[in-house]
């Protein structure tokens, strides 16, 4: 496998490779801003593995769960819990919301916790498989398109955030009722005057609008450019392989490599971390009354 793959980043610019690694396996390329006419079947199909991962370490977790002394597992489970409903209670004041946002919010953080970490694969390993098995489904193998990563996609991270606005939404109409939440959306920030209206209504929309897109973006930079730096290191390890003269492109290679993972371990629990305090504290703002 790693001789095939030689062999076809040989055939390969450093440029047509990272371009070959960022393009999606799906119904086609987006030809615009927005295009809801494509959709990335590898970002589909990870979200949906990792999205099963995560129901079965919950499903595990609440298996193996004893009153008695708790193992390593059950201890960390035990942990991230009592830390993701610290931090609920101190957002989501409504108790019975919060039975709801917690567990909501334990979820996000651990199913952006896995599909962050399949960044940490080596760039070719799931690429190589499936360029195999599409060569061997009759296909060309070069056009064997696979990206590993559904929150480096960024209509995967906006689809969560426009999920957790639509959570905002029904707590808005929820809490304070059609009525109380279409006056609130046209009497703040500004106050409560006929001819205020139209700015309080602009500046809500904008702020809906705002903290949607800041919501996705966020998580699709960090990982998509956490992406793009393994990528590059990767290239080095290649140029390495074709070229024994390279010593030290080999030797930069393995300690770049290294050190960025270890690193890059951080960026993925703190995204994840981020990503769930956002959805939690929107949520809670909805429930504030101005």
């Amino acid at each position: 496998m790693a001789a095939e793959a030689a062999a076809e980043a040989q055939s390969q610019t450093a440029g047509e490779y990272i371009v070959h690694h960022l393009t999606h396996f799906g119904t086609g390329k987006v030809t615009g801003l927005v295009d809801f006419s494509v959709f990335n079947y590898d970002s589909m199909f990870w979200g949906a593995v990792t999205g099963i991962l995560t129901c079965w370490v919950m499903w595990l977790a609440a298996r193996k769960a004893t009153s008695g002394v708790p193992g390593r597992f059950q201890a960390a489970v035990e942990w991230l819990i009592e830390m993701v409903d610290t931090q609920a209670k101190g957002i989501v004041h409504n108790a019975k919301s919060r039975k709801f946002a917690a567990p909501l919010a334990l979820t996000v953080f651990v199913w952006i916790t896995l599909m962050n970490t399949m960044d940490l694969l080596p760039v070719d390993l799931l690429p190589v498989i499936w360029a195999q098995i599409f060569g061997a489904a009759g296909h060309d193998p070069h056009h064997a398109y696979l990206r590993v990563v559904p929150t480096a996609d960024l209509s995967m991270t906006m689809g969560l955030s426009i999920a957790v606005l639509l959570i905002c939404l029904f707590y808005n109409v929820k809490i304070k009722g059609v009525g109380g939440w279409i006056h609130e959306l046209f009497t703040a920030p500004f106050g409560n005057h006929w001819l205020l209206y139209p700015f309080n209504f602009a500046m809500q929309i904008i702020e809906f609008i705002a903290k949607t897109v800041s919501h996705g973006m966020r998580l699709f930079g960090n990982m998509y450019a956490g992406e793009l730096i393994f990528l590059l290191i990767a290239l080095m390890g290649g140029a390495f392989t074709l070229s024994l003269s390279g010593v030290l492109l080999g030797v930069g290679h393995i300690i770049a490599g290294t050190i960025w993972a270890i690193f890059h371990i951080l960026i993925i629990i703190l995204q994840a971390f981020v990503f769930m305090m956002l959805a939690l504290v929107y949520i809670g703002q909805a429930h504030d009354a101005h």
